[in-house]
């Protein structure tokens, strides 16, 4: 297989991603034994693709084993993902569990099968780490996906909440990693095409419109379409999170802030300028005017010395 110069840079991109994640979060140590988690889509492949790749060359030693969960789907082509592991030389399980006919008899005609498909799916993967000694677990879950999430939990939640790239399972026996993170939904379908992977579509869910996922999907890429970098600019922002301009008292000390020094910055109130000037504390209210006190530092000593402020 050929490819072209477009091809190595965008295959250059993807796995300085995902090395990059891996070290942000510290997703695979020495001695690991990952289970990579096959859907038989295009995000689970690239993942699987870019972790030898990074494997060959890492300096630790870590073990990977591919898996995918035969859910008994009608037509699940179950010759597909053996062959094609196989003739990859990874360590790989196929997994049968008839999740299908669970949903299908508990979920009514039309209604959303995703969350029960899923809590079924992840008990399957949790016990079959355990037997294979795996302590860490990989899914193929990428950048679009994790602010996909957030603005989900945000509409449809009432929290901010997404998919972090690290966490551990609530019994506490395996880490679950997200080694796409940083990369973008698009650059992934390009290496997918141009590597020319066996996708098998989901028949369990890929039909089902008007999912509340597939709606903040569009709207993304609505925005992205008007504007773009939007995405990598919401995703930063997933990083980059400041409590004290929020609303959450259990992240922050609100209260804390009626005395002391100021300890939020003083632009949201009165703009860049304040920056040049000491902190302003709130000193009291007298009608419609509202006083400050301002703490000024002598140089190189700690004790300070207040001057009256008011706005």
């Amino acid at each position: 297989m050929t490819f072209s110069n477009n091809f190595h840079r965008l295959e250059t991109r993807l796995q300085s991603q995902v090395g990059r994640a891996i070290g942000d979060f510290k997703m695979i140590e020495d001695g690991d034994t990952i289970l990579v988690c096959l859907s038989g889509g295009k995000d689970s492949y690239t993942m699987l693709s870019i972790l030898m790749a990074l494997q060959k060359r890492a300096p630790i030693d870590f073990k990977l084993i591919a898996m995918n969960l035969d859910q008994k789907q009608p037509g699940f082509p179950e010759d597909v993902l053996p062959t094609y592991l196989k003739k990859l030389g990874v360590e790989y399980v196929i997994v049968e569990a008839d999740t299908y006919s669970i949903v299908k008899e508990k979920v009514p005609e039309g209604k959303t099968t995703c969350s029960l498909c899923s809590r079924l799916r992840r008990g399957v993967i949790y016990r079959t780490a355990k037997e294979l000694g795996a302590n860490k677990i990989a899914l193929g879950h990428h950048r679009d996906d994790i602010v996909n999430t957030f603005f989900l939990n945000m509409f449809f939640g009432g929290k901010m909440k997404s998919m972090p790239p690290k966490l551990a399972t609530d019994n506490g026996d395996h880490i679950v990693i997200r080694p796409l993170a940083y990369c973008a939904e698009k650059d992934i379908a390009s290496y997918a095409r141009a590597m020319e992977f066996p996708i098998i579509p989901c028949n369990l869910c890929g039909s089902q419109e008007n999912l509340q996922r597939k709606k903040v999907k569009e709207m993304l890429l609505e925005w992205e379409r008007q504007t773009p970098g939007r995405i990598d600019n919401i995703f930063s922002a997933l990083q980059n999170v400041v409590p004290s301009h929020l609303a959450d008292t259990d992240l922050f000390d609100f209260n804390g802030l009626t005395t002391g020094l100021a300890k939020i910055g003083e632009d949201a109130l009165f703009g860049q300028t304040a920056y040049d000037q000491a902190p302003l504390v709130f000193a009291g209210s007298h009608d419609d005017r509202i006083e400050f006190v301002r703490f000024e530092r002598k140089p190189g000593d700690a004790t300070v010395k207040s001057e009256a402020a008011a706005g």
